[in-house]
């Protein structure tokens, strides 16, 4: 049986069971350096029109618990930016699987935010995304660069294109979760209107 195409699925789209359809096939993409940096470039952009100049109920509120509010999300942006990916990449380049990356702090936001307001901290992002990715096109990266690899602390061996994946996974996996967050603190707030919208079940 041939799998259906997105365009098939559209042309059908107003026929009976075409809604399930939808909701049952997902599409993936293999990983593109261009299609990435597509998606990196823009994260800065997309979190200042998201977040700079809302009140402190939108941006300091969790889910609960030990939650990460949007402001302590945006802080550990900043760290990535400074400690992760284009040092990692950079190890992979020089050093291959012979250094391991440096155990990643996923913490480090909570000391390295202390005073800074959040249009300090995007201003802090952009610019060292804007730095970085500076960094990475510079590398001229071909498909025998993208497949060496190095060697992560807990997984072991991974190459660049894995890690640059996951780079631009990372952003979008934070801006749902700083979209979830904002969207949750309405929960009570919208009533009934609860039960169609996915997110606040």
């Amino acid at each position: 049986m041939t799998e259906p195409t997105a365009s098939s699925i559209f042309d059908t789209a107003g026929s009976r069971g075409a809604a399930a359809r939808l909701r049952t096939i997902m599409l993936r993409m293999e990983f593109d350096l261009d299609q990435a940096l597509a998606v990196l470039e823009r994260t800065p952009a997309t979190l200042r029109a998201l977040l700079s100049g809302l009140p402190d109920g939108w941006t300091a509120s969790t889910e609960g618990g030990e939650s990460w509010s949007p402001y302590v999300v945006v802080g550990h942006l900043v760290h990535g930016e400074r400690t992760d990916w284009i040092p990692r990449a950079r190890i992979i380049m020089a050093d291959g699987e012979r250094r391991t990356f440096t155990p990643y702090d996923r913490f480090a936001q909570y000391r390295e935010s202390a005073g800074k307001s959040l249009d300090q901290l995007l201003d802090e992002f952009a610019s060292l995304r804007a730095e970085n990715l500076g960094v990475l096109r510079a590398m001229r990266l071909g498909p025998d660069d993208l497949s060496r690899a190095g060697t992560h602390p807990e997984f072991g061996r991974v190459t660049l294109a894995q890690l640059l994946a996951t780079w631009t996974a990372h952003d979008l996996g934070h801006l749902l979760q700083i979209a979830r967050t904002m969207q949750r603190q309405y929960r009570d707030a919208v009533g009934p209107w609860r039960a169609y919208l996915s997110g606040l079940q």
